[in-house]
């Protein structure tokens, strides 16, 4: 799957999983909207969850800002815009946090629903809080993973919203 990156560069440049994910030539960077291909736009504000129906695309595309501008920027990429179900961070900056995954989090998880736990994983093996984010998350994973399609996943996920 490839992973591209939205990249606007408002984040501390030592603690950015997306470039990261650039360095080790995991995931590309575009500084424009317009430069970003298409694809599977995992955007926290999708009124759709991701689900395995959506395997059919071999691109994945993240914003990586600021979550005060989110909003406004996911909606201007083009491509399928989904949401991730619920899975709590396991980063040190907003560990145990729900609904906010940094980017090789939100890659990961989206991966790992799609069915390519594989990726998902080396992805994560770059950062040592990585497996912390699988073992977290890993009943949900694999619940979601199971899934038909994007109503499955909502309904897997309020499990966890009623708990």
């Amino acid at each position: 799957m490839e992973l591209h990156i939205r990249y606007e560069g408002n984040d501390d440049p030592d603690k950015c999983t997306a470039k990261k994910l650039e360095r080790f030539d995991l995931a590309e960077l575009h500084h424009s909207t317009r430069a970003t291909p298409p694809g599977i736009v995992l955007n926290p504000f999708a009124e759709q969850a991701l689900s395995p129906a959506d395997s059919d695309v071999d691109r994945l595309v993240a914003l990586d800002c600021s979550w005060e501008t989110a909003q406004e920027e996911a909606f201007d990429l083009k491509g399928r815009q989904r949401s991730l179900p619920f899975l709590v961070s396991g980063n040190p900056i907003n560990y145990g946090t729900p609904f906010q995954l940094n980017t090789v989090e939100a890659f990961a998880g989206a991966l790992w629903i799609l069915g390519d736990s594989a990726q998902a994983e080396e992805i994560l093996s770059k950062f040592t809080w990585g497996q912390t984010f699988l073992d977290l998350n890993a009943e949900p994973l694999a619940r979601y993973a199971d899934c038909d399609d994007s109503a499955a996943v909502l309904d897997v996920q309020d499990d966890y919203l009623e708990d």
